[in-house]
C-alpha cells in the first residue's frame, strides 16, 4: 500500500499552482533531501522542466530512458537512474545514433542520469539533480544485447594513465570522435573528462577546435565521461554554469604538470573552517529550491 511521508502530507495540502507555501518547522528543514528524493520510484506529472542548480535541484515531468534502444543500452538498472529531462532523454539517443554511424562502437553503454524527480542521490553523485547530467561509459559496446545481470556486473574501462596526467592504451581515436560528437550538439554546457583526456586532445585535434571549449578537465572521469546540458529555453527556475572563457588546454596542461609533480604540501593551518549549509548529495530539505519539496510526492 502507498504511504506520504508525514511532511509530505502537509506539503501536498498545502501546496498551490505556485508550489508550497508552508515553512519546515526545524527538523524538516534540517532533513537530508537525499533520503525522500532517492525513495521516489516514477516521475512526476506535467512537462519537463529542470529546477534550480545541477547540485542543488529536481526535475518535472522526466522521461525515462528506454533500458534498450537500437544504438544504447541502460546500465546499472537496479539503481533506478536512467530517468532525465526529455532533453537530456533526446540528446542521449541522438548521441548513440551518431556514435553508431561514425564510429566502431556499436552505440553507447549509459550510466547514471538522474533519479525519477532528481534531487540529490543516496550514493555516488553531487550533481545529476536537475535531469541535465549523463555518465557515457568509457566502454566501447560491441553488442547490445547485454542481459540485466550483465549490465550488473559488467565494468567500463579505464583510460587514465599517470594518475590522471595521461591516457593509457585503452584510448582510441574513435573515443577522440565519440568526444567531438558529443562536444558539438548545441545543447551541450560541458563534458568532464579525466585530465589526460582533455590533454590528449589538445595536442592531437586539428581543423575546429572550437568544441575543446566545453571539454573540461576534472578528478575522476575515466571510466566514463560527464555530459551536462544548457538549461533549456523556458525553464526559468533552472541555473545554468557558465563555460570559462578560452579552449581550456592551458588548464589541463597545468593540472598534469601538478599530477606530476605535486607543489609541497601547505603548512598545517589549525583555523576551522567557516561552517557552509550541506551541498551536493547531503543537501538539506532547507536548502532546496520551494518547487523541488512540491515534487515530493513521499510515495513508497
Amino acid at each position: 500500500m502507498r504511504r506520504l511521508f508525514p511532511f509530505a502530507l502537509m506539503l501536498l495540502a498545502a501546496c498551490g499552482a505556485g508550489g508550497p507555501s508552508m515553512q519546515l518547522d526545524a527538523t524538516q528543514s534540517r532533513s537530508e533531501a537525499r533520503q525522500y528524493f532517492g525513495a521516489e520510484t516514477r516521475a512526476s506529472g506535467g512537462p519537463g522542466e529542470a529546477i534550480g542548480f545541477y547540485s542543488n535541484g529536481c526535475v518535472a515531468g522526466s522521461q525515462q530512458l528506454a533500458e534498450t534502444g537500437p544504438t544504447w543500452q541502460a546500465m546499472r538498472l537496479s539503481r533506478n537512474r536512467n530517468w532525465g529531462h526529455p532533453e537530456l532523454i533526446d540528446y542521449v539517443q541522438n548521441l548513440s545514433a551518431q556514435v553508431a554511424r561514425n564510429t566502431s562502437w556499436a552505440g553507447l553503454y549509459v550510466g547514471d542520469l538522474s533519479q525519477p524527480r532528481g534531487g540529490p542521490m543516496l550514493t555516488g553523485h553531487a550533481s545529476h539533480q536537475v535531469g541535465l547530467d549523463a555518465d557515457i561509459w568509457m566502454y566501447p559496446p560491441e553488442r547490445l544485447n547485454l542481459s540485466e545481470q550483465e549490465r550488473e556486473t559488467l565494468s567500463s574501462i579505464s583510460v587514465r594513465a599517470e594518475r590522471g596526467a595521461s591516457v593509457n592504451g585503452n584510448w582510441t581515436a574513435d573515443h577522440a570522435e565519440v568526444l567531438r560528437l558529443a562536444a558539438t550538439d548545441p545543447r551541450v554546457a560541458r563534458i568532464f573528462v579525466t585530465t589526460g583526456v582533455k590533454v590528449w586532445l589538445c595536442e592531437n585535434v586539428t581543423g575546429d577546435r572550437s568544441w575543446l571549449s566545453h571539454i573540461r578537465p576534472a578528478n575522476g572521469h575515466h571510466y566514463h565521461f560527464h555530459v551536462r546540458l544548457q538549461c533549456p529555453s523556458g525553464d526559468r527556475n533552472c541555473q545554468n554554469q557558465p563555460l570559462p572563457q578560452g579552449d581550456g588546454c592551458q588548464e589541463a596542461y597545468d593540472r598534469a604538470e601538478r599530477i606530476r609533480n605535486p607543489p609541497p604540501p601547505s603548512p598545517p593551518n589549525n583555523t576551522p573552517p567557516p561552517e557552509s549549509p550541506p551541498s551536493g548529495m547531503r543537501v538539506s530539505l532547507g536548502n532546496m529550491p520551494n518547487q523541488c519539496l512540491g515534487l515530493l510526492s513521499g510515495f513508497e
